[in-house]
């Protein structure tokens, strides 16, 4: 057993509960998802006004691990310099998050180095997880410097790039027929006994990396939000996470409690979309889709298990969701790409759309202030 009286993980951190049901969870144990309910946990911390200044961030290295307050873990992190991506001006008040930037090409480094950092603290030597591509190459990365044994389960119509990346980390790399869910089913019946699951939303931690994807946003553009998030939602692991940092900035005194928090867009592919049905009915959770299809390949998700929080985000920001034809997203990154410099992935392009019809529609108003989320390199697509 791990000693818990080392100095790993942050003493504001009081423990986990569960996102649905509010059942606590001990987390000096490795957890998965809550034992009452089977849903996403939370990470939760005794925060105040004043406990992060933002006069004290200057100086701090960056990555995503300047926000240590409000991260798990407080010492020993695995880390390869993820975070602290670049805001890229596109024009006409709309920003592109350039999470291309980060170790292994996408956000989803984000979320494995927290991950990583606590099933290490907490005495795993073996992790594992389903991927739609991206994850699985941050996971195989991270678990490299973790020094931790890696196993991965992805769809086989997997963009090669995904595969070999996972390969050259030293990965043991299972093909399976069909999507991500189907992937998650293999690990879960076939997968290492011993290795601790790192799927989306299936633990803690990866909201906690990704949620500093807001916490960046506030320091880029001088002490304030953006008005509108426009955000490729596959299992929502970033989207929930930036809704989560919103209420720790309002505790901090970043935030006025009475301030309007920025408008989520959710973006998915219409092959693909159990978040915008949802929406759109009025539900307050998701339900599977049946036979998922895009090449958009982080947007196919069929079942995702944090769907019934993204909804609430949305919902609670008055934010809405969009669907968008297969057929407008590869022009779109071409266009987009071409426009910008910036090699953007199909999700992206997705999202594009998504914005452009927004505005068409007056529901993004001239004088909006957008971020558009770029969330991995195209160059793993070709």
């Amino acid at each position: 057993m791990p000693d818990h009286s080392l100095p790993t993980f942050n003493p504001r951190l009081t423990g986990l509960s569960c996102f649905a049901c509010g059942t606590a969870h001990d987390h000096r144990v490795i957890q998965g998802v809550c034992r009452v309910c089977g849903l996403p946990l939370r990470v939760d911390y005794a925060i105040r006004h004043g406990d992060l200044p933002v006069s004290r961030l200057g100086s701090r290295v960056a990555s995503l691990w300047r926000y240590r307050e409000v991260l798990p873990i407080a010492t020993d992190e695995v880390t390869l310099a993820e975070g602290w991506t670049p805001l890229v001006d596109a024009g006409d008040g709309t920003w592109i998050k350039d999470e291309a930037r980060n170790p292994t090409g996408s956000f989803k480094a984000r979320g494995m180095s927290a991950a990583v950092s606590a099933a290490r603290a907490l005495g795993a030597t073996a992790v594992v997880a389903p991927s739609a591509g991206n994850a699985a190459g941050a996971l195989a990365a991270y678990g490299a410097a973790a020094q931790l044994s890696v196993t991965v389960a992805m769809p086989e119509d997997t963009p090669r790039g995904c595969i070999e990346e996972c390969r050259l980390y030293g990965a043991t790399v299972h093909l399976v027929p069909g999507t991500i869910a189907d992937a998650g089913r293999w690990l879960r019946e076939h997968g290492p006994t011993d290795a601790v699951d790192v799927s989306t939303l299936r633990e803690p931690y990866r909201i906690e990396g990704k949620k500093t994807m807001a916490y960046e946003l506030y320091e880029q553009l001088d002490g304030q939000l953006p008005d509108v998030i426009v955000y490729p939602t596959g299992g929502g692991t970033g989207l929930v996470g930036m809704w989560k940092a919103f209420g720790e900035m309002r505790t901090l005194g970043w935030l006025d409690a009475n301030a309007p928090l920025p408008r989520f867009v959710s973006v998915q592919a219409a092959g693909c979309a159990p978040v915008v049905r949802g929406f759109e009915s009025g539900a307050d959770r998701t339900e599977p889709w049946v036979d998922a299809q895009t090449q958009a390949y982080g947007l196919r998700v069929p079942s995702p298990i944090g769907g019934f929080l993204c909804l609430r985000a949305l919902r609670e920001t008055g934010g809405t969701a969009c669907a968008v034809a297969e057929a407008d997203i590869a022009p779109t990154v071409r266009r987009l790409a071409a426009a910008t410099g910036i090699d953007v992935c199909p999700e992206t392009g997705a999202a594009w759309v998504a914005l452009e019809r927004l505005r068409a529609s007056g529901w993004v108003r001239p004088s909006d202030r957008v971020v558009v989320f770029n969330t991995g390199t195209g160059l793993k697509y070709r």
